[in-house]
């Protein structure tokens, strides 16, 4: 009785309807992209880090775990010292900076026979290594979104770059040049803003790590085999506040969605409402009826979302390869109890106003 009350009141005014659960739709959508755009950037960014093959990364004191927030303070002597130390096989010093023409990247610049005894080289996918102080390497994903090519210019910090070689991504970063080339072109002359370091064993790791904070104290010593459990949203400024700002914002849509939806109905059947409560239906009958129907609403919509957010994924995968978004089960099912949530409060005040109406009013209301 009740399954077929709901299912028919919600499609009394089918338009109304689809278009109610197009809203909670996009708020799902809202939901699923916006964490999956962060945890995509967060696990692809820890797996490029990872993927350099070092065991440590060294950094200034009081830096980020995202190394997009890094500069480059550190003396290059450094180096020295650490490579003077007990079970490090090697050590290679890079200096980041921030490109934003043509795109959002970080370039590396390394020296080329230390950042490959740390890495084990580069997979070359054409061309060849770093050699000349003018020349670029370009991984294979900048390559799919760019459209470089082997042998052409490409302008850097108001400086042309030749591309050398194009490689196979995952070390580190997308853009590398020669590290003393870009120390010139960022006035950072013998400066690096990190070290990799190789152990002679991955097991001496948390000896040599021990050993250069005693060394180097007050510097950021991380291993690297834990890298992706370092970046979380809780690490990047502003990061978690927006995504709580996300969330918030498409609860909101959904409260008001279902409110109004709702609000309507009830305005509507208010004879209909007579007809149940002169029968003998209990306000909690009233109250299931218009709160299963806004669950249904909201489930309907959630389904759509969903779907909506795989169609968008592949899409902006297309025209963006360079982008990672990582859709969880988790974050699915919770974007759909977020929705579910939201359209349950948008319907209490409604439920509560329809166990207001008295039958004989409702009965003579036209």
């Amino acid at each position: 009785m009740m399954r077929e009350l709901v299912m028919k009141n919600v499609w009394h005014r089918p338009v109304r309807t689809l278009l109610s659960a197009m809203a909670v739709a996009v708020e799902v959508t809202l939901v699923v992209l916006v964490v999956g755009l962060t945890t995509g950037l967060i696990t692809e960014t820890a797996k490029r880090i990872e993927g350099v093959g070092a065991d440590i990364m060294l950094q200034p004191p009081s830096s980020s775990a995202w190394l997009a927030f890094s500069s480059a303070p550190m003396p290059i002597r450094i180096g020295d010292k650490l490579r003077e130390m007990k079970h490090v096989a090697a050590v290679a010093p890079v200096l980041l900076q921030f490109n934003s023409s043509g795109g959002l990247e970080i370039v590396y610049g390394i020296d080329p026979p230390s950042f490959r005894a740390v890495s084990g080289g580069f997979v070359m996918h054409q061309g060849h290594d770093l050699a000349a102080p003018d020349e670029i390497l370009v991984d294979d994903v900048y390559v799919q979104t760019h459209g470089t090519r082997v042998g052409q210019e490409l302008r850097l910090f108001e400086h042309d770059f030749h591309v050398a070689g194009i490689v196979e991504h995952g070390k580190g970063a997308r853009l590398f040049v020669q590290l003393a080339t870009l120390q010139e072109l960022s006035a950072a002359r013998d400066k690096a803003s990190l070290f990799f370091i190789k152990c002679t064993r991955p097991e001496h790791t948390p000896a040599v790590m021990e050993d250069i904070r005693g060394v180097l104290k007050g510097y950021e010593v991380r291993p690297l085999k834990d890298y992706l459990s370092l970046m979380s949203a809780t690490n990047l400024p502003g990061l978690e506040t927006f995504i709580n700002s996300m969330i918030a914002l498409a609860m909101s849509i959904g409260f008001l969605v279902i409110f109004l939806a709702m609000y309507t109905t009830i305005m509507e059947r208010t004879r209909e409402i007579g007809v149940l409560k002169s029968l003998g239906a209990s306000n909690f009958y009233i109250t299931r009826a218009v709160l299963g129907e806004s669950v249904l609403i909201c489930l309907f919509g959630a389904a759509l979302g969903i779907a909506l957010s795989f169609a968008l994924r592949a899409l902006f995968l297309g025209i963006f390869p360079n982008l990672t978004i990582l859709i969880t089960l988790g974050w699915v099912l919770r974007a759909a109890l977020i929705a579910v949530v939201g359209g349950l409060l948008g319907a209490a005040y409604p439920a509560w106003l329809a166990t207001r109406k008295d039958p004989v009013e409702a009965l003579a209301f036209e």
